[in-house]
């Protein structure tokens, strides 16, 4: 009978137990560098609510004096926030950036301004969502459109809104509450209460109507949601059985 060979055996031993000991050391490191109100890191911010948290590893995060965050925000991973043009300036008294409760950015968003920013209560980002209070100018034909002073307007994003994948807010835009604006949607001026936009430009293409509802009429009918009261352990009991090959 010949013998085993246990070299390929113990080879993979260790490879699985390098790739375990990898995954437990970036588990801890995600958890401990997450920003929180009770372990801020290097940031400084004016507000940082209770329960809300910015996820390791953030983006780049400068004039944190100048940003509120609200209670229960989740920041998702390389999430750029910042007030003013360039670390290391006064901004005065006022805030610049103001996030809500219960705002959620996506992974890769951004959040610039040196004007008023304002996110509402309960808005929620997708991934790579880019908002700015400030513009390039290209009045001056002969000067490079990167060295002309650039314009800079408010921003305000109404409580309850959703923003889906690679949105981009410009400067001066008003969103309503609970206004939608679709995937790659490029979002500028006044949008209203309960709109749907899309488009780049956006443009409104459903509207909610209090005696007629949504116009035009939504294509698929609302999901039920989970009745009150339901535990996760009651919903894991529903959950099909993969051994019974649901």
């Amino acid at each position: 009978m010949p013998k085993q060979n246990v070299f390929p055996t113990l080879a993979r031993w260790r490879r699985r137990a390098a790739s375990a000991a990898v995954h437990r050391g970036a588990r801890w490191v995600r958890e401990a560098g997450a920003v929180t109100a009770e372990r801020p890191g290097p940031y400084r911010f004016r507000r940082l609510g209770r329960h809300s948290r910015l996820a390791f590893p953030q983006g780049t995060i400068f004039g944190e004096p100048w940003i509120e965050i609200g209670e229960h925000c989740v920041i998702a991973q390389d999430v750029t926030l910042t007030a003013g043009m360039l670390p290391g300036l006064d901004l005065g008294r006022e805030t610049i950036v103001r996030l809500g409760d219960g705002v959620v950015l996506g992974r890769g968003s951004h959040v610039i301004a040196d004007a008023p920013l304002t996110i509402g209560d309960d808005c929620f980002f997708g991934p790579g969502v880019y908002i700015t209070t400030t513009n390039h100018s290209y009045d001056d034909p002969d000067v490079p459109v990167g060295k002309q002073w650039p314009r800079s307007e408010a921003v305000e994003i109404g409580s309850g809104s959703w923003l889906g994948t690679g949105v981009v807010v410009l400067p001066g835009a008003r969103l309503g509450r609970n206004v939608v604006a679709a995937a790659g949607a490029v979002v500028r001026g006044e949008v209203p209460d309960h709109a749907v936009v899309a488009g780049a430009p956006a443009r409104i293409v459903r509207t909610w109507d209090r005696e007629a509802g949504w116009q035009p009429p939504l294509r698929t009918p609302a999901p039920v949601p989970v009745p009150e009261g339901v535990t996760a352990e009651q919903l894991k009991r529903l959950a099909p059985d993969p051994a019974d090959g649901g």
